[in-house]
């Protein structure tokens, strides 16, 4: 008798698990949305900037959007990083350096050199900043890692960012959201 109950916990356990799995995709989760900045480009100059939180309308799956960090918007011509969904790349010229693990205001100056350009020209990707996210297999949500980037650009300047969400109001995907710092003298320092 007990050995025909074995069978049927068995069943029970593996059923429960199964419910609990599929509870877990169906659940909505809470996301942190923004709403993509109004693009007003102003030459910083020289200037220190930021931090600044700035959010790219990347949604579109067929076009990249551009940033330039000098002029703190989405431009027209080339930028200084491009974005496309959750796909983000150096602009031409330009670099990108994974900082790690740390604190945004930990990081109050750059590395110089190191910096990584893009691979491939169709579909290109930074190496530095491609998997800037986790991805919550239950949740199918895009979560940042806790990571500083630095960029160095095509004139010699440079920033730093961290990223902070992905998901627009509704919420929707697409909307890449970061904090920056911009050094417009061309030093390396990211602090007054």
């Amino acid at each position: 008798m007990t050995g025909s109950r074995a069978p049927i916990a068995a069943a029970t356990v593996v059923a429960a698990i199964a419910v609990t799995l599929v509870a877990l995709t169906l659940r909505q989760p809470d996301v942190a949305t923004y709403t993509p900045t109004t693009a007003a480009p102003g030459d910083a100059g020289r200037a220190l900037v930021g931090p600044i939180l700035y959010t790219v309308d990347a949604t579109a799956a067929d076009a990249w959007r551009n940033f330039s960090f000098r002029f703190g918007a989405v431009v027209d011509e080339a930028g200084d990083l491009a974005f496309k969904r959750y796909a983000i790349v150096a602009g031409p010229g330009a670099g990108i350096r994974d900082l790690g693990e740390t604190a945004f205001d930990q990081v109050r100056v750059v590395p110089a050199d190191g910096y990584q350009a893009n691979e491939g020209a169709a579909e290109p990707r930074n190496p530095a900043i491609a998997s800037w996210y986790r991805y919550g297999f239950f949740t199918h949500v895009l979560t940042p890692k806790p990571h500083v980037w630095a960029v160095r650009m095509a004139d010699g300047r440079y920033a730093k960012l961290e990223m902070v969400g992905y998901y627009c109001p509704g919420p929707r995907p697409g909307c890449p959201t970061f904090r920056y710092v911009y050094q417009g003298d061309g030093t390396t320092r990211m602090a007054p």
